[in-house]
This record gives structure tokens, sequence and C-alpha cells, in this order.
């Protein structure tokens, strides 16, 4: 059995590539052994966000944006997708100056946003804890429900000619990859897009996973309008080392919140670190001491797929002939699986992107990058 392409997953990253690549006339081939849209997937917030740490992080989760924008003008309730927009809530006037850093980087790129002082942020979101300075509202962000998307996106794939084939790979042969019953898929282009797993296959690429716990509430409709972030996420969202936790809430379309985040290194048991949660429960009581009365549902732990630049690996692997990859995207795999899939057909199929994918080339791995 051979194809234009065999992507490797088909969590949503993988599903994005399938259905970008079987919409050009590829024959495309998807091989999951697991559920489709489950890994870090199902694990994930499923928050569409730009996010600023780097001009490249800044280029592709805008392009990737505008992608959801674009594909949720079709079908939205198919993937529980809100429009809430994110706060960036600003605890102190120092936190306020960075909002206010962030809020001119992002006019500067045409990303609408609204600075939040004191008053305005209450009237947003009554109740976050009081003596909170401001913050950042930024309307264009959104939410999907992701393993939903996921499996939307790989059905279109499906509609377009593509193949799911219901195997687990073991490894990658010349060509192609192998299954675990033995039988070797062949395809022009092989595309790992397994994430944190991806070392598995290729074990030379500089990937590490990061832990993350989530909780979820019973349904609380109305508890909060926004998806609320503290301001200080991004410098533990990137940390090299050591655990963290942050703040940050988001409102579903069920009526839950989802309650996060936590970060991890060199945890790779996936049962519930109690001392982990428990802290970032805490830090989520801080800014919203309402919380405490909610009752959780469901607790749980994904891996994100962290490189060193904080970058994800998207293109032709330097080393393995006709291996490419789709992978390392940490906590933005959601927002930019679209933007991946994008990217990666433009490098297949010879076509001029509509970003520049220098920066995301899987090259700059092999040459100079910092171990995590």
């Amino acid at each position: 059995m051979g194809f234009d392409a065999l992507i490797i997953g088909a969590g949503i990253v993988g599903a994005a590539c399938a259905c970008e690549l079987a919409a050009t006339g590829l024959r495309v081939g998807v091989i999951e052994g697991d559920t489709v849209g489950g890994g870090a997937t199902a694990a994930g917030m499923g928050h569409i966000v730009v996010m600023d740490d780097g001009a490249a992080q800044l280029a592709l989760t805008r392009y990737s944006q505008t992608l959801w924008d674009a594909l949720m003008e079709g079908a939205p309730a198919g993937h529980e997708y809100t429009r809430c927009g994110t706060i960036w809530v600003a605890a102190d006037d120092e936190e306020l100056e960075a909002a206010q850093l962030k809020h001119s980087l992002y006019s500067a790129h045409g990303i609408a946003g609204e600075l939040l002082d004191s008053r305005a942020l209450y009237d947003l979101e009554p109740r976050l804890r009081p003596g909170l300075a401001g913050g950042l509202l930024v309307e264009g962000d959104s939410v999907v429900y992701p393993p939903r998307s996921a499996a939307l996106l790989l059905d279109r794939a499906l509609l377009n000619g593509a193949t799911l084939l219901r195997q687990t790979v073991t490894r990658l042969v010349p060509g192609g990859a192998q299954t675990e019953d033995g039988t070797t898929v062949y395809g022009d282009a092989v595309v790992i897009a397994t994430g944190s797993r991806a070392r598995e296959l290729a074990p030379e690429l500089p990937i590490v996973p990061k832990k993350g716990h989530l909780a979820i509430t019973d349904r609380y409709p109305g508890f909060v309008r926004h998806q609320l972030v503290e301001l200080g996420y991004v410098k533990n969202a990137h940390a090299t080392s050591g655990d963290s936790v942050a703040f940050n809430v988001q409102p579903r379309s069920t009526g839950q919140l989802l309650i996060g985040s936590s970060r991890q290194f060199d945890a790779p048991d996936a049962q519930i670190d109690q001392h982990i949660l428990a802290t970032m429960l805490r830090r989520a009581f801080e800014y919203l001491p309402e919380l405490r009365r909610l009752a959780c549902i469901r607790f749980w732990t994904g891996f994100r797929a962290a490189t060193p630049d904080g970058l994800p690996l998207i293109g032709h692997h330097p080393e393995l002939a006709g291996v490419w990859l789709a992978t390392g995207h940490e906590g933005l795999g959601i927002t930019t699986s679209l933007g991946t899939a994008k990217l990666l057909a433009a490098q297949l199929l010879r076509h001029a992107p509509a970003i520049p994918v220098e920066p995301y080339l899987p090259s700059r791995a092999f040459h100079g990058m910092a171990d995590v």
C-alpha cells in the first residue's frame, strides 16, 4: 500500500495536515493506532490564541488564527466554537505595563485589543479577586473542543479521498513505515505528527515532553465569560526547567470551566501529581476565589511536545530522506494546527507559503539549537 503522503498520527496536527493535503488531490494515508484526536489533543484546552513570545511565534499563531476564523464561518457548532476572547490579567502596575506593551505590539500587527483599567476589568469579570490593576482584552481569541475538531478535520480529509489505517507504527523504514503486524506502508512523503512521541520514531529529534494538569468543573454557565490568563503565564510556559503553574481558566460552551495550567519536566508518568494539582488550583483560587465552591468532575494530565526554542518543527527531516515533521508545538498545537498544515503543504508541493517557513524548519534542530 502506498501514498503520496503518509501521515503518522491523527491528533489535531496530523488531522489538519491530512485535510490540507487531501484537498490538493494527493493520495493521503493516515496511520493511527489509538483514538482520533487522542493524546495531547484530547488533553488540551483548545484555546485559539495569538502569542507573542518572539516574532516567529506571533506570525504562526496569528496566521493560524485567521485560518480558524475562516473555517468557523462554515460550521462552528460542530467544533463547539466560542469566540470568548482572552483577558490577560494584570495583577499590579508592573504587569499592567506589560499589558500595554503587548497591546502596542498587537496593534502594530493589526490585532485588535483593548486595555482595561481596574474598573473595566471588573465590569467584564466581576468574580476576579479585588485589587487587580487591569488587563488586556483580545476579543479575537476563541475556543474549540480539540478532539471534536480533530475528528471533523479528518472526516473532511476522508471525504477528499484520504485513507485511515487503524494500526500502530513501530518504526520507520526506507520509503515508509512498518506497523506492529509487520506490514510496511509506503509514502513518497512520510509525515511524523505524533507530538511528544515523535522521538519513538526519530530519537535524534530535540523534543521533550512537558507534563500538564487540567481540571474541569460541573456546569456553571456565565461564571466567567472570557478566557482568563495571568500575564505571568508566558514566562512559566516557556521555562526550560523546573515545575511551574499559572492561572488560566476557560469558559466552555457547555457551561463548564476548564482550569489550568501546569508544566513539569522529567515527569514521564501520566498519573496525577497531587502536589502540582493542588498548587495549580490554589493559583486559580487566588484569582477567582469563588472557584472554591464549584464542583470539579474530572482531573487529567497530558504531554506537550517541547523544542528548545519553543517553535515547532515543520518541514523535511534533514537527515532522513522522505521523512517530514509536523511536531514540537508545545502548548500551541491546537492553535497552530491549521497553519502547520498550510506550511507543510506549501513545502511538499513547492508552493510559496503565506508566511516565511524558515523559523520552523527542522534543519535548525541539527545546527546549533541548544539542548532542552
